[in-house]
Protein backbone atom coordinates (compact mmCIF):
# COMPACT_ATOMS: atom_id res chain seq x y z
CA UNK A 1 0.00 0.00 0.00
CA UNK A 2 2.40 2.90 -1.16
CA UNK A 3 -0.76 4.35 -2.11
CA UNK A 4 -2.17 5.65 1.08
CA UNK A 5 -5.81 6.84 0.51
CA UNK A 6 -7.39 10.01 2.50
CA UNK A 7 -8.84 10.37 5.62
CA UNK A 8 -6.00 7.35 7.18
CA UNK A 9 -3.09 10.41 8.21
CA UNK A 10 -3.64 13.05 10.55
CA UNK A 11 -3.58 17.19 9.57
CA UNK A 12 0.74 17.44 10.86
CA UNK A 13 1.92 14.35 8.89
CA UNK A 14 -0.22 15.69 5.71
CA UNK A 15 1.04 19.18 5.83
CA UNK A 16 4.53 17.55 6.45
CA UNK A 17 4.57 15.59 3.66
CA UNK A 18 3.01 17.98 1.73
CA UNK A 19 5.57 21.02 1.93
CA UNK A 20 8.53 18.00 1.51
CA UNK A 21 6.87 16.87 -1.73
CA UNK A 22 6.22 20.98 -3.33
CA UNK A 23 10.16 21.36 -2.06
CA UNK A 24 11.18 17.81 -4.37
CA UNK A 25 8.79 19.05 -7.15
CA UNK A 26 10.40 22.47 -7.02
CA UNK A 27 14.00 21.33 -7.20
CA UNK A 28 12.95 18.87 -9.82
CA UNK A 29 11.49 21.65 -12.40
CA UNK A 30 14.20 24.42 -11.61
CA UNK A 31 17.04 21.11 -12.62
CA UNK A 32 15.35 19.50 -15.54
CA UNK A 33 16.41 20.37 -19.37
CA UNK A 34 13.66 20.77 -21.54
CA UNK A 35 14.48 17.83 -23.96
CA UNK A 36 13.84 15.71 -20.60
CA UNK A 37 10.30 16.99 -20.75
CA UNK A 38 8.92 13.76 -22.95
CA UNK A 39 11.27 11.01 -21.06
CA UNK A 40 9.83 12.19 -17.48
CA UNK A 41 6.13 11.59 -19.28
CA UNK A 42 7.16 8.41 -20.62
CA UNK A 43 8.17 7.38 -17.35
CA UNK A 44 5.35 8.85 -15.02
CA UNK A 45 2.90 6.87 -17.83
CA UNK A 46 4.64 4.08 -17.05
CA UNK A 47 4.35 3.77 -13.11
CA UNK A 48 0.30 5.54 -13.83
CA UNK A 49 0.07 2.24 -16.07
CA UNK A 50 1.88 -0.87 -13.79
CA UNK A 51 1.28 0.64 -10.61
CA UNK A 52 -2.42 0.22 -10.95
CA UNK A 53 -1.62 -3.51 -11.38
CA UNK A 54 -2.24 -4.60 -7.34
CA UNK A 55 -1.84 -8.23 -5.93
CA UNK A 56 -2.85 -9.14 -2.83
CA UNK A 57 -0.40 -10.34 -0.40
CA UNK A 58 -2.00 -10.84 2.91
CA UNK A 59 -4.03 -8.01 4.35
CA UNK A 60 -2.51 -5.25 1.99
CA UNK A 61 -1.77 -5.48 -1.56
CA UNK A 62 1.72 -4.68 -3.52
CA UNK A 63 2.23 -3.06 -6.71
CA UNK A 64 5.25 -2.29 -8.86
CA UNK A 65 7.14 0.75 -8.20
CA UNK A 66 9.66 1.84 -10.62
CA UNK A 67 11.15 4.36 -8.56
CA UNK A 68 14.83 3.33 -8.86
CA UNK A 69 14.47 3.11 -12.43
CA UNK A 70 13.01 6.68 -12.62
CA UNK A 71 15.56 8.22 -10.22
CA UNK A 72 18.45 6.51 -12.58
CA UNK A 73 16.84 7.92 -15.65
CA UNK A 74 15.24 11.46 -14.23
CA UNK A 75 17.52 12.72 -11.31
CA UNK A 76 15.29 15.17 -9.59
CA UNK A 77 12.57 14.78 -12.20
CA UNK A 78 11.28 11.98 -10.33
CA UNK A 79 8.93 14.13 -8.00
CA UNK A 80 7.21 15.71 -10.64
CA UNK A 81 7.06 12.43 -13.05
CA UNK A 82 5.45 10.52 -9.37
CA UNK A 83 3.29 13.59 -8.52
CA UNK A 84 1.65 14.07 -12.21
CA UNK A 85 0.92 9.98 -12.21
CA UNK A 86 -0.69 9.97 -8.51
CA UNK A 87 -2.65 12.66 -9.51
CA UNK A 88 -4.34 10.60 -12.91
CA UNK A 89 -4.47 7.37 -10.36
CA UNK A 90 -6.56 9.63 -7.71
CA UNK A 91 -8.84 11.51 -10.45
CA UNK A 92 -9.22 8.92 -12.78
CA UNK A 93 -9.54 5.71 -10.81
CA UNK A 94 -9.93 6.87 -7.35
CA UNK A 95 -6.32 5.29 -6.05
CA UNK A 96 -4.89 6.50 -3.40
CA UNK A 97 -5.71 10.33 -2.24
CA UNK A 98 -5.81 13.50 -3.12
CA UNK A 99 -5.27 15.15 0.31
CA UNK A 100 -2.29 12.62 0.75
CA UNK A 101 -0.91 13.51 -2.51
CA UNK A 102 2.64 14.92 -0.71
CA UNK A 103 2.79 11.87 1.50
CA UNK A 104 2.77 9.56 -1.42
CA UNK A 105 4.87 11.45 -3.36
CA UNK A 106 7.72 11.52 -1.22
CA UNK A 107 7.00 7.95 0.17
CA UNK A 108 7.00 6.82 -3.30
CA UNK A 109 9.93 9.77 -5.43
CA UNK A 110 12.49 10.04 -2.38
CA UNK A 111 13.63 6.15 -1.67
CA UNK A 112 14.10 5.93 -5.59
CA UNK A 113 16.23 9.38 -5.95
CA UNK A 114 17.67 8.82 -2.92
CA UNK A 115 19.17 5.14 -3.88
CA UNK A 116 19.84 6.44 -7.48
CA UNK A 117 22.08 9.15 -6.05
CA UNK A 118 24.14 6.24 -4.26
CA UNK A 119 24.36 3.84 -7.01
CA UNK A 120 23.93 6.15 -10.35
CA UNK A 121 27.74 6.59 -11.01
CA UNK A 122 28.25 2.71 -10.18
CA UNK A 123 26.03 1.83 -12.83
CA UNK A 124 27.24 4.40 -15.52
CA UNK A 125 30.66 3.02 -14.69
CA UNK A 126 29.60 -0.52 -14.70
CA UNK A 127 32.53 -2.51 -16.82
CA UNK A 128 29.70 -4.98 -17.71
CA UNK A 129 25.95 -5.18 -18.38
CA UNK A 130 25.12 -7.68 -15.95
CA UNK A 131 27.06 -6.13 -13.07
CA UNK A 132 24.78 -2.93 -13.73
CA UNK A 133 22.28 -5.27 -13.60
CA UNK A 134 22.73 -6.46 -10.24
CA UNK A 135 23.57 -2.94 -8.19
CA UNK A 136 20.31 -2.03 -10.33
CA UNK A 137 18.34 -4.77 -8.54
CA UNK A 138 20.00 -4.29 -5.13
CA UNK A 139 19.30 -0.26 -5.65
CA UNK A 140 15.72 -1.16 -6.25
CA UNK A 141 15.02 -3.56 -3.12
CA UNK A 142 16.19 -1.30 -0.70
CA UNK A 143 14.33 1.62 -2.40
CA UNK A 144 10.99 -0.63 -2.14
CA UNK A 145 12.01 -1.06 1.32
CA UNK A 146 12.75 2.70 2.04
CA UNK A 147 9.22 3.47 0.66
CA UNK A 148 7.52 0.72 2.97
CA UNK A 149 9.12 2.03 6.07
CA UNK A 150 8.05 5.88 5.22
CA UNK A 151 4.46 4.47 4.75
CA UNK A 152 4.65 3.04 7.96
CA UNK A 153 6.23 6.01 9.35
CA UNK A 154 3.94 7.96 8.31
CA UNK A 155 1.01 5.88 9.68
CA UNK A 156 2.71 5.40 13.59
CA UNK A 157 3.04 9.29 13.47
CA UNK A 158 -0.48 9.88 12.57
CA UNK A 159 -2.23 7.28 15.26
CA UNK A 160 -0.48 4.53 17.32
CA UNK A 161 -3.51 2.46 16.55
CA UNK A 162 -1.51 1.91 12.94
CA UNK A 163 1.70 0.38 14.40
CA UNK A 164 0.37 -2.97 14.26
CA UNK A 165 -0.91 -2.83 10.83
CA UNK A 166 1.97 -1.02 9.79
CA UNK A 167 4.25 -4.16 11.48
CA UNK A 168 2.53 -6.28 8.96
CA UNK A 169 2.40 -4.62 6.04
CA UNK A 170 6.12 -4.09 5.86
CA UNK A 171 6.16 -7.79 5.66
CA UNK A 172 4.28 -7.46 2.16
CA UNK A 173 7.14 -5.45 0.83
CA UNK A 174 9.62 -8.04 1.12
CA UNK A 175 8.35 -9.79 -2.01
CA UNK A 176 7.37 -6.41 -3.59
CA UNK A 177 11.41 -5.49 -3.15
CA UNK A 178 12.51 -8.80 -4.74
CA UNK A 179 10.01 -8.37 -7.89
CA UNK A 180 11.01 -4.72 -8.31
CA UNK A 181 15.03 -5.79 -8.03
CA UNK A 182 14.47 -8.47 -11.06
CA UNK A 183 12.28 -6.10 -12.80
CA UNK A 184 15.05 -2.89 -12.70
CA UNK A 185 18.43 -5.82 -12.72
CA UNK A 186 16.42 -6.85 -16.39
CA UNK A 187 15.46 -3.56 -17.78
CA UNK A 188 19.50 -2.26 -16.99
CA UNK A 189 21.03 -4.86 -18.54
CA UNK A 190 19.18 -3.93 -21.43
CA UNK A 191 20.10 -0.40 -21.25
CA UNK A 192 23.50 -0.79 -20.64
CA UNK A 193 23.57 -2.69 -23.77
CA UNK A 194 21.18 -0.60 -26.07
CA UNK A 195 20.97 2.91 -24.96
CA UNK A 196 23.12 3.59 -21.94
CA UNK A 197 22.77 7.49 -22.80
CA UNK A 198 19.24 6.67 -20.87
CA UNK A 199 20.95 6.47 -17.61
CA UNK A 200 22.07 9.90 -17.95
CA UNK A 201 19.50 12.31 -16.63
CA UNK A 202 18.80 16.15 -18.65
CA UNK A 203 19.50 18.28 -16.33
CA UNK A 204 19.71 21.78 -16.68
CA UNK A 205 23.24 22.45 -15.38
CA UNK A 206 24.33 19.97 -17.45
CA UNK A 207 25.48 18.15 -14.27
CA UNK A 208 24.77 14.45 -12.91
CA UNK A 209 22.98 13.49 -9.99
CA UNK A 210 24.73 10.35 -8.64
Amino acid sequence: MAHIPDGLLSLPVLIGGGAFAAVGVAAGLRSIDDRAIPRIAILSAAMFTASLVSLPVGPSSVHVLLSTLMGLMLGPGIFPAVLVALILQAVMFGFGGLTTLGVNTITIALPGYVAALVIGARIRDATSPRGAGLLGGIGAAIAVLGTGCLVAVSLWLSSSDYIPAAKVMLVTYLPLALGEALICAAVLVFLTKAAPDLLVPRLANGDLPG
